[in-house]
């Protein structure tokens, strides 16, 4: 029978956990487990784990996808075996086994600790009585410890043997391509040896694996050793496991060659009534052979090891707090459940985009050799300068600095400048494809490293959140994100602190390919441009004329509009030569050395003007009147999945944001003094080029657009793109500026905003919704544009166009609720409606008549293309993938002429419908796959409709308009699913999942791009907005139950990193902004007390901070310690 799953919360040890129930009774759920160092720990809710440091190269247990690890945990990982004697017999009993299911009445639970850094695993036998636990954690200075833990609920002493410990552990030198190759040939080299005296395991190779004939000393070695038991044996392999299940004694092993290392001891205990028994394994990677020496002492000579352990488990712990809170991860609510999600969505915001270190402090050797990486010429022509810096400034210091400053690369470098830790790329065991490596500290002296790591769509997005806990820093977020863009318009693949890094071609890897994204760009580029005029209002106008930007220099070469029209899914050429070149120059000179140089070999410094009007063009030269933007450059957008739509897609989801992008560019022009900017001659002629072919056509807009009209327009943009383009390649910038009217400009982003609108008008769909991505078709006079199926990709981008009103938005929502979008079951929505393809023997049949009626049938039987089954149906050749190798056999077939090869490649689209092939979307049933929910696609919803939400409170529209809305708002957060079961949800619901296939539970845990979303959108609930540079408290979205119903305490970190603790009332709500303590409590008047650092407070009865107010918050300088908001019951939901 079924037992009941359930999600609760308990102490243990003082430590809050959430515990669920019957945790067998679900399908094993994958889960990171993290740490404040450089751990990583992989594992299932079954017990099958991976885990080491830094990287995959330096791992503890296999490093394998998460289905093989998940399969693994009878032979990975932990292992536990107990005799345990009952009058006169002894009873097998190995928890968390499959071997023995149904022998016992068990119950198995899982405890997660809040911080996420915990896990235990628990098994109750009620049969024997007992209950075995044991829990992970890390400590920076031993690496990883399992705590067992043995518990007699029995009214005697129960004697037990007991066998724990771990398997299948990997000696130092076996990396994760090695051991997923030839992990056989990599057991060959292993040993095992046990230092006695201390009770040491060391998993060491004979040998570096090479296949050189060469000496390759393996001098490193991964470590274990146990801690609690009093007189223990040891076993090195499990290979004596199979005898002591039958109750047999084992013998101790000390030296194990050629097999899979393994830890475990042996000890006969006696546990009173309800007592309990504990002990522990600590294990480490990457330990050099003076490492191993200095530990084997430690052991030995330490007297209370544990505790010493137990120390640096908590500083870890207490630092990973401090990590969390830098960044306002602390939330202190009624509901403990959302507190938990927002500290976790806050927690792998920071591990994919790093924290800042040290607040607004700068470390001057960090700086220095920072710049000594990205361009060494500026570290020596402004030596003096650097020299005098302090070790250690502010990013204050370092502003007022770069104004004394003539050294445009210095300035540039300096202002581009991040100090972030703790970031690495969102790979894990689920997400394979993806390498990361956590470089948090020097190995040769265990200093602290800086750094950051990212795939471009995914590192500025989390940039994006941190912003509001670091708002200074985001000069330096635009300043990288747009010099790391090309003069034509895109970006790389990879951003690290070191520069940027693109994909090339590698021809013995089948999975290589090049291409640019497009949605991302814009998106994420105006996020940040938005909240720097929120928050530093008019400094992006001074930016308008200021040529302190550069351009990439990726060595991909879009080709000419007439290729790409002839073959619009090739159309990059990737250039070995310049690929080659601009290496040696990152080599030479630093990252700098990857920047495009002018004719003269000079860097190409251009304005924010400039760098706005490349990213715009780009765009603008690829769109399609009432289609969108073509997708012609060998990549998708957002969703990968959608691959096929490269060539022949048009994005409307890109034009949604083009139009917010381009009403906000818009606003900024309009509150600029200047009359004239000077921009590149080059990009002059291609922005009039693209101004006049919108002026030429603006007549259109009144009538009927035909397909020829739209074919005229798109050929004036991508030839003005195309000979700009051309144009740089072979010549390079000549170097030369003239001046453009603001004027000018002003009317081009009114023209551009006329036909975006027009377009966004035609795309209104039937049932309510709007198309996301159409199919474009092209001869030589015309285009053709077809709509796919509703997705939701498009909704959200067309709420977030800014576009809609309140009504329409309304209906869009309504429409989206009422679609096959929806899935019932999460309530939430999948990203396109599913679909039950038909299976094996249904796809792929020709019925004999249709086949046998052609005329060239006799032909047809004397070729390989078709052949016939026992029931007389046909069949294309199974080796055929596509019309491709459909089209190459009917290249070299003399029998059929042209008309019979047409035909049969009719028959053969006929067969497959390959037209409507939009990628692996829509073919397989995982990730973005058929039925599947994409989390982050769902929470950038939520935001999307959040921001509907407040515009119409804003406009003061109805009460039913904006309670409608609301109701779409709570409903489509709930879906989320913090408050779900664990068995709806498929995991804990209080850690962000990427997507939840038709069939499954959560998937893919944490490192998704949906924690940054929510942590949006809890700031707009919260009502934390700031707009002219001034902090507004306006609680518009929050709910009256999410206030404290009984007293409790708050316990954070102030901006110094030190805990304080506040106490809370009934009706109090806290959160943290910058890190200033924020107290929201119902009262009966609203306003503000600021109690300042001083002891002064002050009284407002508005809930807006001034700027000086503001600014000691944005700045973190100490000056205010708790901001007190007073708010109306009236104003809550």
């Amino acid at each position: 029978m079924k037992k009941d799953i359930n999600l609760d919360k308990v102490k243990i040890n003082g430590e809050d956990f959430f515990r669920i129930t019957h945790v067998d009774q679900m399908p094993p759920f994958f889960m990171t487990i993290v740490s404040d160092s450089d751990h990583w720990l992989f594992l299932a809710s079954n017990g099958g784990i991976t885990a080491g440091r830094k990287n995959s190269e330096y791992a503890l247990f296999p490093y394998y996808t998460d289905d093989k690890i998940t399969e693994s945990t009878e032979f990975t990982g932990s292992k536990t075996i107990l005799q345990v004697f009952v009058n006169d017999r002894v009873e097998i009993w190995e928890p968390f086994s499959i071997r023995e299911e149904g022998k016992y009445h068990i119950v198995r639970n899982l405890y997660k600790n809040s911080l996420g850094n915990k896990i235990i695993f628990e098994e109750i036998n009620h049969t024997l009585n007992l209950t075995y636990s044991y829990e992970w954690n890390n400590t920076d200075k031993y690496g990883f410890v399992k705590k067992s833990k043995l518990k007699n609920h029995s009214f005697e002493i129960v004697k037990i043997k007991v066998l724990d410990g771990l398997q299948n552990i990997l000696p130092y030198g076996i990396g994760s391509e090695l051991q997923m190759r030839v992990s056989n040939l990599g057991d060959a080299y292993k040993r095992t040896e046990l230092e006695e005296n201390s009770g040491l395991g060391i998993f060491a190779l004979s040998a570096i694996i090479v296949d050189k004939a060469e000496p390759s000393e393996a001098l490193k070695a991964n470590v274990v050793f146990s801690l609690g038991l009093v007189n223990p044996r040891y076993l090195l392999s499990s290979q004596q496991l199979k005898q002591f299940r039958q109750g047999l004694d084992i013998t101790q092993e000390t030296d194990i060659k050629g097999s899979r290392g393994a830890y475990f001891i042996v000890e006969e205990l006696a546990i009173d009534s309800n007592g309990e028994k504990e002990w522990l394994f600590v294990a480490n990677v990457n330990q050099s052979q003076s490492q191993v020496v200095a530990l084997i002492e430690t052991v030995k000579n330490t007297l209370d090891l544990k505790t010493e352990i137990q120390k640096d488990i908590n500083l870890g712990s207490e630092n990973l707090s401090k990590l969390v809170a830098s960044a306002d991860g602390f939330m202190f609510t009624e509901d403990s459940y959302k507190d938990s999600r927002h500290f976790s969505n806050v927690l792998f915001n920071i591990m994919r985009g790093g924290v800042f270190d040290d607040g607004y402090s700068i470390s001057k050797s960090d700086f220095v050799g920072y710049l000594e990486k990205a361009n060494k010429t500026v570290l020596t022509t402004e030596a003096n300068l650097v020299e005098r810096l302090p070790e250690l400034f502010s990013l204050f210091d370092l502003k007022e600095i770069t104004k004394t400053s003539e050294n445009k690369d210095f300035v540039r470098l300096a202002t581009e400048y991040l100090p972030l830790k703790f970031s690495r790329r969102h790979g894990d065991p689920s997400r394979p494809w993806n390498k990361f490596s956590i470089n948090t500290k020097n190995e040769a002296d265990g200093s602290k490293i800086l750094d950051y790591e990212g795939n471009w769509r995914d590192i500025f997005q989390n940039w994006e959140a941190l912003a509001h806990a670091y708002p200074y820093f985001i000069k330096g977020m635009i300043f990288r994100f747009l010099n790391a863009t090309t003069f034509d318009g895109y970006n790389p693949y990879r951003v690290t602190k070191g520069g940027f890094d693109w994909e090339t071609i590698e021809a013995d890897d089948p999975w290589s390919y090049i291409g640019y994204w497009g949605d991302h760009q814009i998106i994420y580029l105006l996020k940040f441009l938005e909240f720097a005029e929120d928050y530093f209002p008019g400094e992006l106008e001074e930016l308008l004329n200021q040529d302190v930007f550069v351009y990439a220099n990726v060595p991909y070469k879009i080709k000419p509009y007439t290729a790409i029209l002839e073959n619009s899914k090739d159309t990059i050429d990737f250039d070995f030569q310049l690929d080659e070149h601009i290496r040696e120059k990152r080599q030479t000179y630093g990252a700098d050395g990857a920047l495009l140089p002018d004719e003269n070999g000079q860097l190409v410094y251009v304005n924010f003007t400039e760098k706005i009007l490349a990213t715009v063009l780009a765009k603008l030269s690829n769109f399609i009147v009432e289609g969108g933007i073509w997708m012609n450059t060998q990549r998708p957008e957002w969703n990968d999945a959608n691959n096929a739509l490269v060539g022949n897609g048009v994005s409307m989801v890109t034009l949604y944001y083009l139009r917010r992008f381009m009403k906000f560019f818009q606003s900024v022009l309009e509150k600029s003094d200047l009359e004239t900017v000077k921009v590149s001659n080059e990009v002059v002629d291609f922005y009039k080029k693209v101004r006049q072919t919108f002026e030429d056509n603006i007549q259109l807009l009144e009538s009927t657009f035909t397909d020829a009209d739209r074919k005229a327009i798109l050929d004036a943009l991508g030839s003005a793109a195309s000979d700009f383009r051309t144009h740089i390649y072979e010549k390079g910038f000549w170097g030369k500026k003239r001046s453009i009217s603001l004027d000018g400009l002003k009317r081009f982003t009114h023209l551009t905003l006329t036909f975006l609108e027009h377009s966004i008008k035609k795309n209104l769909r039937e049932d309510g919704l709007y198309h996301a991505y159409n199919l474009m078709s092209a001869t030589d006079t015309e285009v053709n544009v077809t709509h796919l199926s509703e997705m939701l990709e498009g909704q959200v981008a067309v709420l977030s166009s800014g576009f809609l009103s309140s009504t329409e938005a309304l209906s869009v929502l309504d429409s989206l609720k009422k679609s096959a979008l929806f899935r019932e079951d999460q309530y939430s929505y999948i990203l396109y409606p599913n679909k039950n393809l038909k299976g094996f023997l249904e796809r792929n049949t020709i019925p004999k008549e249709e086949v046998e009626s052609k005329m060239f049938f006799p032909k047809l039987k004397q070729s390989n293309i078709l052949e016939q089954d026992v029931l007389g149906n046909y069949h294309f050749n199974g080796n055929f993938k596509n019309a491709n190798d459909l089209n190459q056999n009917l290249k070299d077939n003399p029998l059929f002429n042209k008309e019979e090869k047409e035909a049969l490649l009719s028959l053969f689209e006929e067969v497959f419908d390959h037209k409507a092939f939009t990628g692996r979307s829509g073919t397989f049933y995982g990730y973005e796959g058929l039925g599947s929910i994409y989390w982050h696609m769902v929470s950038k919803l939520l935001l999307a409709v959040q921001e509907v939400c407040l515009k119409a409170i804003n406009d003061e529209e109805s009460p039913e308009i904006v309670g409608r809305l609301l109701e779409h708002f709570y409903e489509i957060n709930e879906g989320i699913g913090t408050h779900k079961s664990p068995e709806l949800y498929g995991a804990f619901p209080t850690d962000a999942y990427s997507h939840t296939p038709f069939s499954k539970g959560a998937q893919q845990p944490g490192m998704t791009g949906q924690v940054k979303e929510d942590i949006l959108s809890r700031m707009g609930e919260l009502g934390i907005m700031v707009k002219n540079g001034e902090i507004n408290f306006l609680p518009n979205l929050l709910r009256k139950e999410e206030f404290l119903s009984q007293e409790a305490e708050a316990i954070y970190f102030d901006v110094a990193q030190k805990e304080q603790k506040l106490n809370l009332s009934e009706n109090h709500l806290f959160f943290t902004k910058c890190q200033t303590p924020v107290l929201y409590e119902i009262a009966e008047e609203e306003g503000i007390v600021v109690f300042y650092s001083s002891e002064d407070k002050v009284c407002q009865k508005e809930l807006v901070l001034n700027v000086q107010d503001t600014e000691h918050i944005l700045k973190r300088d100490r000056e205010i310690e708790l901001v007190k908001v007073f708010i109306k019951k009236d104003r809550l939901r």
